[in-house]
């Protein structure tokens, strides 16, 4: 009975190790004060993305993030109270190097394969020369790629171009999708948005549930 209670301890460990995580390093500066009816509308940081489709879809989370936030979508991009530019990047990133654990070695019943030597005799008891030990699977080493992925957002005040928020969220993955990339990074960057101005905070979520929406800020 003993053995079957840890045997499902151990199985409920190693399903909550595989749970599914995405985090990200978020860096937050602003002055935004809380949302009473401001408008938006978003660009990209970079002219390069002006008409991209791409662009257009990502940009869709950072409308969502907004909206969610309390602003509103302007009508026309004339009207907008506050402009939000965006950008977004995915580049590779440094190879981990990694290794899987030999079995055997000089450990456990003693060094070497199976009955190499004595086994029980003289040559010492248990093992001895010839039991448990080394040689059967030497340890592997092999490469990761990784990739290094960010967002940015900064919104500034329209009628003056006063910077009122800065964000930039970053990780390093193993995936290299930018549709799986961005999106998340950009989750990260409105979780507890707008953030406390000046700090860099590590954001992990589980990226197969939606987002918790915050109650928005109260007007002043």
């Amino acid at each position: 009975m003993r053995l079957k209670i840890l045997f499902a301890a151990a199985s409920l460990t190693l399903v909550s190790a595989c749970a599914p995580s995405f985090t990200a390093q978020v860096a937050r500066f602003q002055i935004l004060p809380p949302p009473t009816g401001q408008s938006f509308t978003i660009e990209p940081l970079d002219p390069a993305k002006v008409g991209s489709i791409e662009f257009a879809t990502f940009a869709g989370y950072v409308r969502r993030g907004l909206i969610d936030a309390g602003f509103v979508e302007a009508p026309a991009p004339t009207s907008a109270t506050l402009i939000a530019k965006f950008d977004y990047n995915v580049m590779p990133g440094p190879t981990q190097i990694n290794s899987t654990p030999g079995w055997g070695g000089c450990g456990g019943w003693g060094c070497g394969g199976w009955g190499a030597g004595a086994g029980w005799g003289r040559y010492g008891g248990w093992g001895g020369w010839g039991g448990w030990g080394g040689g059967w699977n030497a340890p592997q080493v092999y490469s990761t790629n990784t990739w290094n992925a960010w967002t940015e957002i900064h919104i500034d005040r329209a009628i003056d171009k006063t910077s009122v928020f800065e964000g930039r969220a970053q990780t390093n993955s193993t995936q290299s999708a930018v549709t799986f990339l961005v999106p998340n990074l950009v989750r990260a960057l409105f979780t507890d948005f707008p953030g406390v101005s000046g700090q860099t905070t590590t954001v992990t979520f589980d990226p197969t549930k939606p987002p918790v929406l915050a109650t928005a800020a109260p007007a002043q």
